[in-house]
C-alpha cells in the first residue's frame, strides 16, 4: 500500500516550534546553500544572474583554471583518470596521493614537491571563490538571522557549517547582532576549546560553528588563529585527508559540539543544502541519533527523493531523521509522496511558503530544501501565530493510505500509520 505525507501537517507544527523560542534549535549548512543566492556582476540580487558561489561542477572548474602549462597537464590526466567522477574533491585527493607517493620520481611532469604546490595553487583558488560578500539587499542569510533574533529564546541557536565563506558572519554584523565562533581575543584572537563546550553564554547570542574551517583562520606556532581577512585560510579542503585533519583541533571540538548538541535532551537539527555525502558529519549524526531518541533531524532536501539517495538511507536507519524532499518524504523511517489535504482556513498564503512551482508552469513542489524557500520560512514564521489545533479542526480526516497525526516535534517524527 502507497503511503503518501501530508506536508501542511508538518508545516504548521514546525511553524509553531520556530515561531515559539522554547525549544534547542540547530541548523547545519551544506555547501548547496548559497546557490540559492543569485547576483549580478555587481553583486546584487538577480533572479537571473549567477550564483554567489558555484557548486560543484562549477567551482572544479574555475578552480582548476589559470594554472602554470604544465600543471594544468597534470590536472587534466588526473581528470581524465577519474573519469564521470572528477570533481574538486576527487582531484584534490589523487593530488595528495601523488604528493606523498612520489618523491623525485615525476608524473606528468610533476614530483612530489610540484604536486604539493599544485594542491597549494588549487586550494588558493577556492579560497578566492568562495571569498565572496553578502548582497547588500534582502537575501536568505538576512531572513536567517531576522528569524534567530526575532524572537526571546531560552537557548542559543546554533548554526553549523561545513562552508568557509564570510556570508553569515556579514550577515549578524550587519544587524549588530551578538554571535560566538569559539574565538576569543582582540589582537589576535585565538580557537578556546573549552568555551566551545560550555553553555555559557546568553541565550541571544547565537553560536556559528565552522566545521570545516574559514577564511580568516590562520595557522600560528600550532594554534589556529582568526583575524586574516580573506587571505588567510586554513581549511578543512575537500579531500580525502579531511577526516583525519578532523580529528585535530579546532575541529574535533567543533565536531564535539555538534554530538553534544544532538545529544542534548528535546533538541531539534534543521539541515539544509547539506548532501549527507560528508563521511565525517554524517558519522556524528548516525552515532548520535541511535543514542538519543529525543532529539531529532530535519533534512530539507533540493531534490526528488531517488536523487537524495544518502539522506534517505541515513532516515531508513533511523527514525528520528527525516528527509522532506522536493516530492516526498521520510517520516519516521517511512517513505512516501506528499499530497496535501483540502486547503485549511487562513493556511493560503502560508502554504505558498514551502509548497508551490519551482518554475513557471512546473509542477507543485516543496520548496523548502532552497535555502532561500526555507530562511524565508523561518523568517516568516513569527508573521502569524498559527495554532495548529485550528489546522487540525479545519482538516478533514484523511483516507487510511494518508499519514496521520501532528505534534512532529514532541514525538520526534515517528508518525504512527493507521
Amino acid at each position: 500500500m502507497e503511503t503518501f505525507h501530508n506536508p501542511d501537517r508538518f508545516m504548521s507544527d514546525l511553524r509553531q516550534v520556530l515561531s515559539q523560542g522554547r525549544k534547542r534549535i540547530g541548523i547545519l549548512v551544506g555547501a548547496g546553500a548559497p546557490l540559492a543566492i543569485r547576483v549580478n556582476d555587481k553583486n546584487e540580487i538577480d533572479p537571473n544572474g549567477k550564483s554567489l558561489i558555484p557548486g560543484v561542477e562549477a567551482l572544479t572548474l574555475q578552480a582548476t583554471s589559470g594554472l602554470t602549462e604544465i600543471q594544468t597537464k597534470a590536472v587534466e590526466a588526473i581528470k581524465a583518470s577519474l573519469g564521470s567522477t572528477a570533481n574538486i574533491e576527487s582531484v584534490l585527493s589523487r593530488i595528495r596521493l601523488l604528493e606523498q607517493a612520489l618523491g623525485n620520481t615525476k608524473v606528468e611532469g610533476l614530483d612530489s614537491e610540484e604536486y604539493k604546490q599544485l594542491g597549494k595553487d588549487i586550494c588558493k583558488k577556492i579560497s578566492e571563490i568562495v571569498g565572496v560578500y553578502l548582497p547588500k539587499e534582502r537575501n536568505a542569510y538576512s531572513d536567517l538571522i531576522a528569524w534567530i533574533t526575532g524572537t526571546v529564546r531560552s537557548n542559543s541557536v546554533e548554526i553549523f557549517t561545513t562552508n568557509y565563506d564570510f556570508l553569515f558572519e556579514e550577515a549578524f554584523e550587519r544587524v549588530r547582532s551578538p554571535y560566538f565562533d569559539g574565538f576569543s581575543g582582540g589582537s589576535k584572537p585565538f580557537f578556546d576549546p573549552v568555551s566551545v563546550a560550555g553553555d555559557d553564554l546568553p541565550a541571544r547570542w547565537a553560536k556559528l560553528w565552522k566545521m570545516h574551517g574559514s577564511l580568516g583562520w590562520a595557522l600560528e606556532d600550532g594554534a589556529v588563529i582568526r583575524g586574516h581577512g580573506r587571505e588567510a585560510a586554513e581549511l578543512v579542503y575537500p579531500d580525502h585527508l579531511k577526516y583525519d585533519l578532523t580529528q585535530k583541533q579546532p575541529y574535533s571540538a567543533l565536531f564535539e559540539r555538534l554530538k553534544r548538541f544532538l545529544l542534548t535532551p528535546d533538541s531539534l537539527l534543521l539541515t539544509v543544502g547539506f548532501s549527507f555525502r560528508d563521511a565525517h558529519i554524517c558519522a556524528v549524526l548516525d552515532e548520535s541519533l541511535a543514542m538519543n531518541a529525543n532529539t531529532a533531524v530535519l533534512a530539507f532536501q533540493y531534490q526528488d527523493l531517488a536523487k537524495e539517495e544518502p539522506a534517505v538511507k541515513l532516515a531508513s536507519d533511523r527514525p528520528n531523521l527525516s528527509v522532506y524532499a522536493a516530492d516526498g518524504a521520510v517520516i519516521g523511517g517511512v517513505p512516501g509522496k506528499w499530497r496535501p489535504g483540502e486547503l485549511p482556513k487562513n493556511w493560503g498564503s502560508i502554504r505558498e511558503s514551502f509548497w508551490a512551482a519551482r518554475w513557471p508552469k512546473g509542477p507543485n513542489q516543496f520548496l523548502l530544501g532552497d535555502f532561500a524557500a526555507f530562511a524565508r520560512f523561518c523568517a516568516l514564521a513569527q508573521a502569524n501565530d498559527l495554532i495548529a489545533q485550528s489546522l487540525k479542526r479545519d482538516e478533514p480526516d484523511r483516507s487510511d493510505d494518508e499519514t496521520q497525526g501532528s505534534g512532529i516535534i514532541e514525538v520526534q517524527l515517528k508518525e504512527g500509520q493507521k
